[in-house]
């Protein structure tokens, strides 16, 4: 029995890792959290819409937007950012609000791999998977595969669909004050309005815009050049 044991634990690492390979050069038809989306939406889902466009074709304002707002270490991390789970876990043993630390990376593999839960097996999983894509994937490819699979609204999915659903428009004429919407929607899409915007929305997407002045172009080039 013990052997067994060994035999699936070795097959299930070298089939992630297989996966994770390619997935590196094949866009995914689906994903975990869409498919539980589906079977169990926190309310009624009028209309499902996605569709996958390269990295080139989404605008660098909402590339920049969503590194602004969840993962300003992006380029130079290893996938987890100690820092920033250093200062949630002395925020959170304070009590009041429970505060994240969750990279870009380890968005996109709760996004692509995970199913909702907040037990420590799901984590440790989340972590194997974030450190399979950052040893295999360049940040670029991350940064596309978040963008194209992260959730905008009730059954919108991707910035492809955000742009045309909220702004008549394709994600590459996105500007910068609606990209920050969109990235400032993204904790609860399901709760957070975009168009038009919730008090909230357009609070935090004016800090979201500072955030990027500050961050500038540069960061956005080291992301594309991060291997």
């Amino acid at each position: 029995m013990l052997s067994w044991l060994w035999r699936i634990l070795l097959g299930a690492l070298l089939l992630s890792v297989a996966l994770v390979a390619l997935l590196g050069w094949v866009d995914p038809p689906t994903w975990s959290w869409r498919i539980q989306r589906a079977i169990s939406p926190p309310a009624p889902i009028k209309q499902v819409m996605h569709q996958w466009v390269s990295l080139d074709a989404i605008s660098p304002q909402l590339q920049l937007a969503v590194v602004a707002a969840e993962d300003q270490h992006f380029p130079d991390h290893n996938g987890f950012d100690m820092a920033a789970i250093s200062a949630a876990w002395q925020h959170n043993e304070q009590g009041g609000r429970v505060r994240g630390a969750s990279t870009l990376s380890q968005q996109t593999a709760k996004n692509l791999f995970m199913w909702d839960d907040r037990s420590f097996v799901r984590k440790g999983l989340e972590a194997w998977f974030t450190l399979l894509m950052e040893l295999g994937w360049d940040k670029a490819r991350i940064l596309e595969v978040y963008l194209n699979i992260v959730e905008f609204g009730p059954g919108i999915y991707g910035a492809e669909a955000a742009a045309r659903h909220y702004f008549g428009k394709p994600a590459i004429r996105l500007t910068r004050y609606e990209a920050s919407l969109l990235a400032a929607a993204l904790p609860n899409p399901w709760r957070y309005r975009v168009s038009p915007p919730s008090p909230y929305v357009a609070k935090r997407a004016t800090w979201i815009r500072r955030q990027m002045s500050q961050l500038g172009q540069v960061t956005l080039n080291r992301v594309h050049e991060a291997n």
